[in-house]
């Protein structure tokens, strides 16, 4: 449904850590990519993510940043950030078991990816498999063993705002699969961390 460019650029994938905070306010701008979310829709309930809207969203999120937490992942071009993925475990993200479509499949401990934002000279290019190839790496790191996607399936191209938990064909692209669909439009996927074979 997404036709994407070629894309040549080298990109550099760094955590969000408070040194790096600076160029995801680059990034996001003054509506803190969208709408004054910065980044906090899942990470609140539902009144306080109303309350905290905008200003404060930005101070709480940097809250988490500078008390060491990594929310994401931010990509560079050339040395600017152009692209941000959200992955956490999901335990943070208190917001998805409030939705029927995205609760818990099962006990499993899982991190989440959630939320994608694109510099719009960058987007339909790719950038997003890429920044969900760094998620992967990040999860790795950390000895995640589950990755979970809550991506739209869309059956018509929509605008890139609609589509910002990223798209089911670029986490399908990744490996991820699909585990559990309870609405028509947003599958759940999961991306399993093989075990390393020792060759005899």
């Amino acid at each position: 449904m997404f036709s994407e460019e070629k894309d040549s650029c080298d990109y550099d994938f760094h955590a969000l850590t408070s040194g790096r905070w600076a160029d995801l306010e680059t990034l996001f701008g003054v509506s803190g990519a969208c709408g004054g979310c910065w980044c906090m829709y899942w990470r609140l309930g539902r009144e306080e993510f109303r309350q905290k809207h905008g200003e404060l969203n930005r101070k709480a999120l940097k809250s988490l940043v500078d008390s060491g937490l990594v929310p994401g992942i931010l990509a560079y071009a050339n040395g600017q950030p152009v692209g941000w993925v959200s992955v956490a475990p999901r335990e943070t993200l208190s917001r998805l078991d409030s939705s029927r479509a995205l609760k818990r499949v099962d006990d499993k401990p899982v991190w989440s990816v959630v939320c994608f934002f694109v510099a719009k000279p960058f987007r339909r290019r790719g950038l997003s498999v890429k920044l969900l190839e760094a998620a992967v790496g990040y999860v790795k790191e950390k000895g995640g063993k589950i990755i979970e996607g809550y991506p739209v399936d869309p059956q018509k191209d929509w605008p890139a705002p609609f589509v910002y938990t990223g798209a089911a064909s670029a986490f399908g692209r990744v490996g991820f699969k699909e585990v559990i669909r309870r609405s028509k439009a947003r599958p759940i996927m999961r991306y399993t961390v093989r075990k390393e074979t020792i060759p005899f």
